[in-house]
């Protein structure tokens, strides 16, 4: 059974950070590019960063670009999410997954139509505020 089960949430002061895990099982790990999503009160679901399977390559959404880092172990099968400069915008349920499972860039999940992986976690809460 594929799993991946995100942690680290929390609630933190804007200019704050915060680090999240997510750790994968049942699937070659290693051998998928991998990301974030988030989906933030009243915005729907919105593309946060992935990252290569090697890890070779990052890329950001511009929201988040030079506050954010995404990294991975390969050996521990987790990936990271670093976050840096906290905002109230930043506010919302963060979720790893494969980059078919939010890529579509609907808003929302996209479908799984069998034809590339389509994974996510259950989500962690992340809240910024005063």
């Amino acid at each position: 059974e594929v799993q991946l089960v995100e942690s680290g949430g929390g609630t933190v002061q804007p200019g704050g950070s915060l680090r999240l895990s997510c750790v994968g099982s049942g699937f070659t790990f290693r051998s998928y590019d991998l990301g974030w999503a988030r989906q933030t009160p009243g915005k729907g679901l919105e593309w946060v960063s992935t990252i290569a399977s090697s890890g070779t390559w990052t890329r950001y959404a511009d929201s988040v670009k030079g506050r954010f880092t995404v990294s991975r172990d390969n050996i521990e099968n987790t990936l990271y999410l670093q976050m840096n400069s906290l905002k109230t915008e930043d506010t919302g349920v963060y979720y790893c997954a494969t980059p078919a499972a939010y890529d579509c860039n609907s808003g929302s999940w996209c479908p799984d139509r069998s034809i590339r992986p389509n994974y996510r976690g259950q989500g962690t809460q992340v809240t910024v505020s005063s």
